[in-house]
């Protein structure tokens, strides 16, 4: 089974995106900061990570960097999750290691076509 973190600090969007992508078959794990997400990434070795880049203390940028650089965790690919959309947002996620972007709100259809492509299963 294809198993998702979603590290994400507010406790209403984990919670709506969990239960939406729970819908759609996936096991989903979540965490509400950056220090639990990199803990649930290095002992679960989920399929695919969801990072909120605005996280409390270790940002996502950061969390990314930092999960890329650990042998274990490099190939998990990783969306980054932001309600910034600035000009160069898209860039940077990319630059600090993320595999994707997607803005929040999140649309669900965009986003799970982005999963299934980073997964190779579209």
């Amino acid at each position: 089974m294809v198993s998702i973190l979603i590290v994400e600090d507010n406790e209403l969007s984990r919670d709506m995106l969990s239960r939406r992508l729970r819908r759609r078959g996936f096991d989903v794990l979540t965490a509400a900061d950056a220090e639990i997400g990199m803990d649930i990434a290095h002992r679960e070795r989920p399929s695919i990570i969801l990072m909120d880049m605005s996280l409390p203390r270790i940002d996502g940028w950061e969390a990314t960097r930092r999960l890329k650089a650990n042998e274990l965790t490099r190939a998990i690919p990783i969306i980054a999750l932001t309600a910034h959309a600035m000009a160069g947002d898209r860039e940077s996620a990319l630059g600090a290691g993320c595999d994707d972007y997607d803005t929040k709100p999140v649309e669900l259809p965009r986003l799970l076509a982005k999963i299934e492509r980073l997964l190779g299963t579209a």
